[in-house]
C-alpha cells in the first residue's frame, strides 16, 4: 500500500496538471458511472491529502475521494505541456518510487482506449488520468469529506500547529503496543509498514511498548523523526532512512539494498549493532526490528 508521502505527491501532481481546468470524468468500467456523472463537466479546484486519503474538490463543492489501498493505482499520460507523466500506486516495483514516464508525444490526441478495469478517468484538454483498483473511489460532498478528516490523527506531512502535540497525546493514552499505533490512521495518518519498522529502529523504541509506556519526550522524537523521513520521501519519491555513510558504490542516490536500516532485511546482520535483523507478525502484518538496538 503506498504510504503517506505518495499520496501527497499525488496531491501535488494532480494540482499541477487539473488544477483550475474543466474535466471529463467517465467510468470506462462502469463501477463509478453515478459518481462521474456528478462531477464531470465541472472544474477541479484544489487537490489534497491527509495521510493515505486523497482529495480532489471541484468547482461545486462536491469531491473525488480515492483511498488506493493495497491495489489501486493511477496512471497519467498527455501532451508535451502535461507534467504528470508517470504513475503512483500499486504494484510497488521499484521499492517506494513510482513508474517511469508514460507521457505522449507531441502529436497528442486524447487518451488511448481504457485498458483493464479503469475505476474513473480524468480527461483535459492536455492530459489523462486513469484510477484502477482503489479500496476508496467516491463523490462526496464537504461535509463527508469533512467527517473522513475528523476520524483521521494528524498528518506528519502537514505537520501544523498543534499536531505534535496531539500525537502524543493521542498514543500514550492507548495500551496497544506502539507498533500497532503508529500505523492506526486514527492515531498518525499516512504511516505504513515501512516507515513504522524505520522510525522505531532509528529512536531505538521496542515494538511491544505500550502506547502508554512511552514518554512523551520519545513520543515527541517519533514524530518529529516521521515528519523529517516522510518529508525526503516526497522530496524524493522513495523512503530512504539510511545516511549516505551506509550506501554502497559511492553514489549521491542510494541503492535499493542500502535504503532501509530493517525493512525486509530479517535475517541479516543490525546496520549498527550486528544482532540478526528479526521478523514478526504483528496486527496481521509483517514487523522488522532488531532484538539488540530496540529493547
Amino acid at each position: 500500500m503506498p504510504e503517506g508521502h505518495s499520496v501527497h505527491r499525488l496531491a501535488r501532481q494532480f494540482q499541477d496538471v487539473f488544477g483550475g481546468r474543466c474535466l471529463d470524468v467517465s467510468s470506462p468500467q462502469g463501477r463509478f458511472a453515478a459518481g462521474a456523472e456528478l462531477l464531470t463537466g465541472h472544474t477541479m479546484v484544489e487537490a489534497t491529502a491527509h495521510g493515505k486519503q486523497l482529495f480532489l474538490r471541484f468547482d461545486h463543492e462536491l469531491f473525488l475521494h480515492v483511498h488506493l489501498g493495497l491495489y489501486g493505482a493511477w496512471s497519467f499520460g498527455g501532451d508535451s505541456s502535461f507534467t504528470g507523466a508517470s504513475s503512483i500506486g500499486a504494484p510497488r516495483r521499484i521499492g517506494e518510487r513510482e513508474a517511469g514516464p508514460s507521457s505522449e508525444d507531441g502529436d497528442y490526441a486524447g487518451p488511448p482506449p481504457p485498458v483493464g478495469a479503469v475505476r474513473v478517468r480524468l480527461v483535459s484538454g492536455h492530459g489523462w488520468a486513469d484510477l484502477r483498483g482503489a479500496t476508496t473511489c467516491a463523490a462526496i460532498t464537504a461535509a463527508e469529506a469533512a467527517a473522513v478528516l475528523a476520524r483521521l490523527g494528524p498528518d506528519p506531512l502537514h505537520n501544523r500547529r498543534g499536531d505534535r502535540e496531539e500525537f502524543i497525546r493521542r498514543l500514550r493514552r492507548r495500551k496497544t503496543a506502539v507498533a500497532l499505533l503508529l500505523m492506526d490512521q486514527s492515531v498518525l495518518a499516512g504511516v505504513g509498514n515501512i516507515y513504522r519498522a524505520e522510525v522505531l529502529f532509528r529512536q531505538a523504541v521496542d515494538p511491544w511498548t505500550p502506547g502508554s509506556s512511552i514518554d512523551a519526550e520519545t513520543a515527541g522524537r517519533l514524530w518529529d523523526d516521521t515528519v523529517d523521513t516522510m518529508s525526503d520521501g516526497v522530496r524524493d519519491g522513495r523512503i530512504v532512512t539510511t545516511p549516505p555513510t551506509l550506501w554502497t558504490g559511492g553514489g549521491a542516490v542510494a541503492p535499493d539494498a542500502d535504503a532501509h536500516f530493517v525493512y525486509k532485511r530479517d535475517g541479516m546482520p543490525c546496520r549498527a549493532c550486528g544482532t540478526l535483523v528479526g521478523m514478526s507478525e504483528i496486527g496481521a502484518r509483517k514487523l522488522y526490528w532488531c532484538p539488540g538496538c530496540q529493547v
